[in-house]
Parts: structure tokens; sequence; C-alpha cells
């Protein structure tokens, strides 16, 4: 992709994209250029997005003014823009309290993990009610037995007083079949999660055409 928006051509950029085929039609990055509005001198609009979708990956609904303004190129304005239209949409589009009838319920929220180039490990905490409290990225990068820990992986799930965990995590081939670290790592966060009190409710792999639920296959 070219560096600057004006690179492209007028077809593909973001605005344009978005009047023509609509919001589904565009990424993460595009959606979040079109919020900044533009770049600084030294950083092309797109770079600043990428780095605001990490801030946002390892946040989550946390996410504050504060933390944006750390990232070169947003200031308190944009950064108020920003924090206001994610609180907009929470309130209105997907309020606290989202009940899931079944773990797999969940995956409409996580799907856009599906096309990230880098395998994403996201916990969704859930109460009592089977209400979704939050959703945050844990671990970037291939991931293994040894590197993903519990106590990573609950510690923000203990803080939000969850009453049970879904595990989720994406494989960048689009090939979702479990490996043998996956199985693994299910099996050692079950484990953990009894001892805390925390239910695993499923640990689901998604991909950017289908996906796998451990619980649905029975290896839960």
């Amino acid at each position: 992709m070219p560096k600057r928006i004006l690179d492209l051509p007028e077809a593909d950029r973001p605005r344009e994209k978005l009047q023509k085929n609509g919001a589904e039609a565009l990424s993460d990055l595009e959606l979040l250029a079109i919020l900044i509005g533009s770049g600084t001198p030294k950083t092309d609009v797109m770079s600043i997005a990428k780095k605001i979708i990490n801030a946002v990956d390892e946040k989550g609904s946390r996410l504050t003014v504060n933390d944006l303004i750390k990232v070169d190129g947003i200031g308190t304005a944009k950064a108020s823009t920003i924090i206001a239209a994610f609180e907009f949409v929470r309130r209105r589009i997907k309020p606290d309290g989202l009940k899931i009838n079944k773990p797999i319920d969940v995956l409409q929220l996580i799907q856009h993990y599906a096309n990230r180039s880098q395998e994403h490990l996201i916990t969704i905490s859930v109460n009592g009610a089977n209400e979704v409290m939050n959703i945050r990225v844990v671990t970037i990068g291939l991931l293994n037995k040894t590197q993903v820990h519990p106590r990573e992986v609950f510690a923000d799930v203990i803080t939000d007083r969850a009453f049970a965990l879904i595990l989720a995590h994406n494989h960048p081939s689009g090939d979702v079949t479990p490996s043998k670290n996956d199985f693994s790592i299910t099996q050692k966060i079950k484990a953990s999660g009894k001892i805390l009190g925390i239910h695993l409710l499923d640990h689901i792999i998604i991909g950017k055409t289908g996906y796998y639920s451990f619980l649905e296959q029975k290896q839960l």
C-alpha cells in the first residue's frame, strides 16, 4: 500500500471507498484513518492508525485520551474525537451487558482479528449472567505453550471480577485446525481457571472463512 492516502487511486481512498462500498468494506486501518483525518509532516495517517490499533488491542474498553496522545501525531482534540466515537458506539450499538446464549456468539465481536498477519491471543471476560464484560488482546505473535502463561491470561479477567472466560486466537494461515500447542494451551488455561474459580467456557480459533470451537468439538 502506498505510504500516503493521496498516493492511492481515488477509488481506494478510505472516504471515497466508504461512500461507494459502505463502511464494512474498509479495513480497521482505513476506518481509523477517517476518524483521524490527516497525518503530520513526519507521520502519515495510516502509520498513526496502526499505532492506535495496537493501543486498542492492548487496552480494550479501558482506552483513554491519555493513552492516545502518547501516539505521535495525535493531539488532545483528535484523541477526544476517537474516544468519543468509541464510547458512542459502545453505548448505542454494543452496550455493556451484551448477553451471549452460547460462547460462539462472541464470534461477531472478534472476527476482525481473523485477517491479522500475526496470531493474537484474545480473552473475553464474562459475568455470571453470561454478559460480555471486556475483550482484550493478551499476546501478539506465534503462540506456544511456554509463551502463554496463565498469569497474563487471567490478570485482567480477575480485575474484571469475571465469572468465566472465553479464549480465542486467530490463525493467519486461514486453517483453523488446532495445533498440538493449541490443545496444550487450552488444557493449561482450563486447569488454571479451576484453581481460580473462573470457568473456561470455550477456546475459539478464527480464520478468514471459518472457525473452530473446542466446546462444539467436545475438546474442552
